[in-house]
């Protein structure tokens, strides 16, 4: 005997609306109104005789019970939406969607993508960046590289590297000036800080027992690509992390000024999936491939991943 299915619409509008948390933002990606979003939720409670939202006055909120019908709903409709590609589409290329910050992108993923395509030219990489993380319960992206620790339960973390933090600066700013030899000598400089990093700046001086500095005092910028573009121009120290950064120091365009204060960052370097894509060959290739462009990097190779009480520390 079949087993008994809710209907298809209410599910969808359920499935929408705690995507987005919101009945008017399922409303606008379903093209229905608001008023429809609701009575078919209240449809789909009424056949499975429970609350699934707490209606507020301006928001919506899941119940224990909706949080936990929704990753069930959500991992049947990708199924569904896979599948059908599948069918429809079946000489399509494979596209994988990776989330990534933006300077990982330009400064070491983007040169190297041309070796994944050579060799696996029917995966076609959508990158996708941001300087925040994944919400995986809210995005579609397959994958995400993120800075960070085994936080979440439900996705598989693959340890990339560890990066070292440490000031950069042109040589050109030196010119003239007092020489950078102590870091409480960096309040002579302006400090270029990268607020949705701003615990990095903080991490190397308090690793090197420098407590009077301000790197909340000088200019902000969104992404280390602009915060190092920055000073190469001069205008400012910026926090160094590998691998952003190898090209210019190696070049002689950026200099460490403390080149024994080198910093281990408190988090490691992963690539991130939901458990239940572990099996999918676009994801293996991709993540197998990663591991060995980290391995051929003679900056990243020799990293290690931080043990747990490392991590508390």
């Amino acid at each position: 005997m079949r087993k008994k299915i809710p209907p298809l619409n209410s599910l969808k509008s359920f499935e929408a609306a705690a995507r987005h948390c919101s009945f008017r933002n399922a409303a606008d990606e379903l093209f229905v109104s608001v008023s429809a979003i609701s009575h078919q939720i209240k449809q789909l409670e009424h056949v499975l005789n429970v609350e699934l939202f707490i209606r507020k006055t301006r928001s919506v909120e899941l119940t224990k019970i909706g949080k936990q019908y929704y990753p069930i709903l959500r991992d049947a409709f990708d199924k569904i939406a896979e599948g059908t590609s599948l069918i429809l589409k079946p000489t399509q290329s494979d596209v994988l969607t990776i989330q990534l910050y933006s300077t990982l992108a330009i400064r070491w993923i983007i040169p190297r993508l041309p070796d994944f395509q050579s060799k696996y030219p029917d995966i076609s990489v959508r990158l996708h960046t941001s300087q925040f993380d994944v919400d995986f319960n809210k995005s579609d992206v397959d994958a995400c590289v993120k800075i960070g620790s085994r936080a979440a339960d439900g996705l598989q973390y693959s340890y990339l590297f560890s990066s070292d933090v440490f000031p950069v600066c042109s040589p050109n700013i030196l010119a003239g000036k007092e020489q950078l030899s102590r870091p409480e000598q960096l309040n002579n400089f302006t400090i270029l800080q990268v607020y949705p990093s701003q615990k990095d700046w903080y991490i190397w001086l308090d690793e090197v027992g420098c407590n009077n500095v301000d790197p909340e005092s000088g200019l902000q910028f969104d992404s280390y690509d602009h915060s190092i573009s920055t000073a190469l121009q001069g205008m400012g120290v910026a926090l160094g992390m590998q691998p952003y950064v190898n090209k210019e120091l190696s070049s002689g365009l950026l200099i460490e000024p403390f080149p024994e204060m080198r910093v281990k960052h408190h988090s490691d370097w992963y690539f991130v999936y939901r458990q239940e894509k572990f099996e999918q060959k676009k994801i293996q290739l991709f993540e197998a491939w990663l591991i060995e462009q980290v391995k051929a990097d003679p900056e990243l190779s020799i990293s290690r991943e931080r043990t747990p009480s490392e991590h508390a520390s």
